[in-house]
């Protein structure tokens, strides 16, 4: 079994990766901003898990970023400041994905769903501390 840092390196990388996924793609010639909100939202899901293995909270199988803030905040309040513009990345983990639902998010929401992900990543990485 991995030890809790190395598991929170994981999820760092892999929220690294969907980052930079997500950067790649809105510097693409084609409009892909639903996949860019879908891989912004993944890289904010997957920070805010690696704060929680941190803080040694078990992440729950959940896209809504809503609950994993409200759950951290038991252990850090001050997180409270960034969910309310925070849970609207929820949208973009299923909404985007399936016909159904689906819809394009406009250039606006697009940069406010990547701005928002930078600042949750800032957060986390000023909590986090590890080698």
């Amino acid at each position: 079994m991995k030890n809790r840092i190395e598991l929170v390196k994981e999820w760092l990388l892999k929220a690294e990766h969907d980052l930079k996924a997500a950067q790649k793609l809105l510097n693409s010639e084609e409009d892909l901003s639903d996949i860019v909100c879908f891989h912004c939202q993944q890289a904010a899901e997957k920070y805010l898990k690696a704060y929680m293995v941190y803080l040694g909270i078990r992440p729950p199988k959940t896209h809504e970023i809503g609950y994993l803030i409200t759950m951290i905040e038991e252990k850090d309040n001050k997180i409270a400041s960034l969910k309310e513009r925070a849970d609207i990345l929820t949208d973009y983990a299923v909404e985007v994905r399936y016909p159904e639902d689906f819809f394009i998010p406009s250039d606006e929401e697009t940069k406010e769903v990547l701005e928002i992900t930078l600042e949750i990543k800032r957060y986390v990485e000023e909590q986090v501390k590890v080698k």
